[in-house]
């Protein structure tokens, strides 16, 4: 099952979840800088910041899901899901 740390939560699912929080934070404090600096040229370069910010809390989160399940899943299915998350970022890369 993993480890409990506080009340019932998984150790893993705290640290994705608190990952995800703070990538979060990190959209707000680019989009409070963003308004705060009122300018095109520095909302790009907060913008590309925040963009390479968003796949690494991805990778980051999803491997510790992946850690968390691999012990549970085939080495098949493990691989699977790894691929799953490269399809994922290859497949966005070119929407901006």
């Amino acid at each position: 099952m993993g480890v409990v740390l506080v009340r019932g939560v998984q150790t893993s699912v705290l640290l994705m979840g608190l990952l995800r929080l703070l990538s979060g934070l990190v959209e707000i404090g680019g989009a409070i800088a963003c308004l705060r600096y009122n300018s095109i040229p520095a909302a790009l370069r907060i913008n590309s910041m925040i963009g390479l910010a968003g796949p690494i809390f991805f990778l980051v989160v999803g491997g510790i899901g992946l850690v968390a399940v691999a012990s549970r899943l085939s080495g098949v299915k493990v691989a699977a899901l790894c691929l799953g998350m490269l399809l994922v970022l290859w497949g966005t890369s070119g929407l901006q």
